[in-house]
């Protein structure tokens, strides 16, 4: 790729296959073979924030993580897959810090810097930063896969699916949850077992974010597993009594590791673990272990802070 050429939307969507409202760059410099710098303008009439959060809108951490991805995959997309067959997906995450907040109005620099490239796999260091100062910061492992395809129906009717027995529903999630359409990631608790919760998201192709791809390859983004599992932790905290009325910002990713694709069809089930802190302290921390069926696809430990709202 030319050195410090400037990429606008035309070249970046056709870098990445991506467009509105999965695409998270407006403006894209590769400064030398090892860094690279993005652009991303905030705007209140962006589709994430009429849902994160109505009455305070404000950039979800975990598409910081997704802006990231996309400007390491526009970095390293030549030397990981240069014939373009395989998936350019986000392996790892690591030491994921959501220090400030980014709200409509804000500029948001992206910056990521290559650190290892071997064995198919690129090891890259990533911040997000705007006026205030650095927003985020991460570890990134971009990966490549082959483009798999669903192949076989899935078991219906399974002790996940919804049913007069669910945990709750999501009428009420919302009544603890500020999250709204189109950032709520999750449709129901399935089952609570004590520090456990089990949430379900139903993948289907008709949500927004499927119609951002190009192509026909369409797979959920690891970032918004995050968000999944998030989101489930938040539901599980917020519906104590202790926490009526209040809101869950995400602080961390420890480290997260995906193992294989979602596709539209799939039931994915997040398996949020947070034991109870008999301190009540407004940090709350918890692991997530994300299915589709019997295979494990994703993994997560993250930590969420509690603030009123």
């Amino acid at each position: 790729m030319q050195i410090n050429k400037v990429l606008g939307p035309a070249e970046i969507q056709k870098i990445l296959q991506y467009r509105a409202p999965l695409l998270m760059l407006d403006r894209v410099v590769v400064e030398n073979e090892k860094s690279v710098t993005g652009l991303k303008n905030l705007s209140t009439n962006e589709m994430f924030f009429q849902g994160h959060f109505p009455k305070h809108q404000i950039m979800p951490g975990v598409l910081q993580v997704e802006a990231m991805k996309q400007l390491a995959q526009i970095l390293v997309a030549e030397r990981l897959d240069p014939e373009n067959q395989y998936d350019i997906y986000l392996k790892r995450l690591a030491k994921v810090k959501f220090r400030k907040p980014n709200n409509p109005g804000d500029r948001v620099k992206i910056e990521v810097e290559l650190k290892e490239l071997s064995d198919g796999e690129a090891v890259l260091n990533a911040k997000a930063s705007n006026k205030s100062g650095l927003a985020c910061q991460a570890i990134l492992t971009l990966a490549v896969r082959p483009r798999s395809y669903p192949d076989s129906m899935p078991e219906l009717w399974t002790d996940m699916d919804k049913c007069a027995d669910s945990a709750q529903d999501v009428h009420q999630i919302m009544e603890s949850m500020p999250h709204r359409f189109p950032f709520l990631l999750i449709d129901y608790i399935a089952k609570t077992d004590g520090d456990r919760v089990f949430s379900v998201k139903n993948v289907t192709g008709n949500e927004p974010l499927f119609q951002g791809y190009l192509g026909d390859y369409t797979v959920l983004p690891e970032s918004y597993i995050c968000e999944i599992a998030a989101q489930s932790g938040c539901a599980c905290v917020l519906s104590r009594p202790e926490n009526v009325g209040k809101i869950g910002y995400f602080m961390s990713i420890d480290q997260a590791e995906s193992f294989a694709p979602v596709f539209p069809g799939d039931q994915l089930v997040c398996e949020f673990e947070m034991p109870v802190n008999t301190e009540k302290s407004r940090f709350g921390k918890g692991t997530a272990v994300l299915r589709v069926g019997d295979k494990v696809v994703f993994k997560l430990q993250i930590m969420f802070a509690i603030v009123d709202a």
